[in-house]
């Protein structure tokens, strides 16, 4: 749905080089009701939430509001549609969301519109209470008509910078300018430089994570940097690389490309580089309608996506069942290593060894007793590649694998005691060790001869 609104600056003068025109001046605060009404923040890379930087905005406003324009970088937006008004009037539309709005500028966003609420917020707790934009638009839309009454009160001046095509009317230009988008989010946050995965995420390389994930999983990801989400999305692209080494071992891929084992758990951000690199090849997406957002094209690749959507739960039924299972195989107690906690809300002896909290497993945060360092299961959970085929140029699964777990899994433990052995029971020594990764492997391809007959 496009979403229009009108800017009116004070002062104000334009710069055109290449494809882009760049409208700069000053705003007056009043004049950007219309953007706060109608602006999500989804094109800015990072998601806004308060903290000393918005602090800091905020103050800057009330002790001195008239070189509080000197003092911000203020608000940077892109579109690809606009209208030059009279009087230093510019009509904005936006058609994407995703690519077109607030490209830089978040947290002054937040600021000011937390200043303003707070002419008509009395309930300091209830002010306080708004820490990111979507609970600022909640407030925002709550007390909108409050606010209109005293909106000429702000008359404190905001640095505005508006990027659009310096030709409307010639496609290739236009197409330049979507493209350049991205880059230009990129060094205009370079206060906080954007991490590899906020860059990947603005150029849709996660998509289609996203409608591979069960939707309880993918509404906790956090996809871009201050999201909110209680799951690194890096977590999750390091998994990538179980279904992408196999395809990769096949020769299956466009490009030889791959990971060590160890890495999904010691070296995330490698493997987070590499999926990017893997999904930039022109063989593997294509930019869509001139933008620079990417489709996933290649379906051996999205393949792969739909197996790693699977690998979350399996993760963590890994390490629901590890502790139970490992007692039995090896006629052990998991839960007297000093590195292993234990839920017993009951236990009143006060050391750490007990939890009053319930822990909870990693991506469904499903309740468990033992609480322990991931680091001595992952060459567990890498060994479900062992599980997995290639099939008429596409990767499956060879068998059920919750099935396969539930069948054999304390049958291959019974081995796995050798990789605590050899690691000391130390986490880092086995989710680093690529010797562990490959042992447990074999055992998983064993087993799964013994279930498939």
């Amino acid at each position: 749905m496009t979403k229009t609104t009108l800017i009116k600056f004070t002062h104000v003068s334009e710069q055109t080089e290449g494809s882009v025109t760049r409208i700069v001046g000053l705003v007056k605060a009043e004049y950007l009701f219309g953007l706060f009404d109608i602006i999500d923040l989804e094109a800015n890379p990072r998601s806004a939430k308060t903290g000393s930087v918005t602090d800091d905005i905020i103050e800057s406003i009330n002790d001195g509001s008239d070189i509080f324009p000197f003092k911000t970088k203020g608000i940077l937006i892109g579109t690809a549609i606009y209208t030059p008004l009279e009087r230093k009037r510019y009509k904005l539309q936006f058609e994407d969301p995703e690519t077109e709005g607030v490209l830089d500028g978040g947290h002054n966003m937040l600021a000011i519109g937390i200043h303003f609420l707070s002419k008509v917020i009395s309930d300091l707790k209830e002010l306080n209470r708004i820490k990111t934009w979507s609970l600022f638009k909640r407030a925002w839309n709550k007390y909108r008509t409050r606010i209109e009454k005293i909106k000429s009160s702000f008359n404190f001046l905001v640095p505005v910078e508006v990027l659009v095509p310096s030709d409307l009317n010639d496609s290739e230009i236009v197409d330049h300018f979507n493209n350049s988008l991205l880059d230009i989010c990129a060094a205009r946050n370079n206060n906080v430089q954007l991490t590899p995965e906020t860059k990947a995420n603005k150029k849709g390389f996660y998509n289609e994570l996203r409608e591979a994930l069960p939707p309880t999983i993918a509404k906790n990801v956090e996809w871009k940097t201050n999201d909110g989400g209680s799951i690194k999305v890096r977590d999750l692209i390091a998994l990538a690389w179980m279904p992408l080494n196999v395809l990769n071992d096949e020769g299956l891929l466009p490009i030889e490309i791959s990971t060590a084992p160890q890495n999904i758990y010691r070296n995330k951000g490698e493997c987070s580089k590499l999926f990017s690199q893997l999904m930039e090849n022109e063989n593997v997406s294509k930019t869509v309608d001139g933008n620079y957002e990417h489709e996933l094209t290649n379906p051996i690749v999205r393949s792969a996506i739909k197996i790693l959507g699977d690998i979350p739960k399996l993760y963590d039924k890994i390490y629901a069942d590890f502790p139970e299972a490992y007692n039995k195989a090896v006629k052990a107690r998991f839960g007297r290593n000093p590195i292993v906690r234990i839920y017993d809300p009951g236990n009143e002896d006060g050391t750490p060894k007990y939890l009053k909290s319930e822990p909870k497993t990693k991506f469904t945060y499903e309740g468990v007793k033992y609480s322990y360092p991931d680091g001595l299961i992952m060459p567990l959970i890498y060994a479900l590649t062992a599980l997995m085929k290639v099939e008429r140029d596409e990767i499956i699964w060879a068998t059920d694998p919750v099935d396969f777990l539930d069948l054999h899994f304390e049958t291959i433990l019974r081995s796995y005691k050798t990789v605590f052995d050899m690691g000391g029971f130390d986490p880092q020594k086995i989710g680093k060790n690529e010797g562990m990764y490959d042992f447990t492997v074999d055992r998983f391809k064993m087993a799964l001869k013994d279930h498939l007959g």
